[in-house]
């Protein structure tokens, strides 16, 4: 089994507290933490999306109800 380097777990931890707080509604510090990790291994496209819906999110706020899905508005 390969040994994962330290900057992995980093970004890992980084991207697993992004997505915490994506769900909690928290996009300006999710965006952070995606940020982060996104810095650390910039081939992250998990971040990178997540980056993208965190800034559509402080733009156009969620409902309380939110259910935690984005919906794509054009393909």
């Amino acid at each position: 089994m390969a040994a994962i380097n330290k900057e992995k777990l980093e970004c890992v931890k980084f991207y697993e507290e992004g997505l915490k707080l994506y769900r909690e509604a928290k996009f300006k510090e999710a965006l952070e933490n995606f940020n982060k990790a996104f810095e650390i291994y910039p081939n992250d496209g998990p971040s990178k999306i997540f980056i993208e819906r965190c800034k559509h999110f402080l733009k156009y706020p969620v409902s309380d109800d939110w259910d935690g899905v984005f919906e794509m508005k054009t393909k």
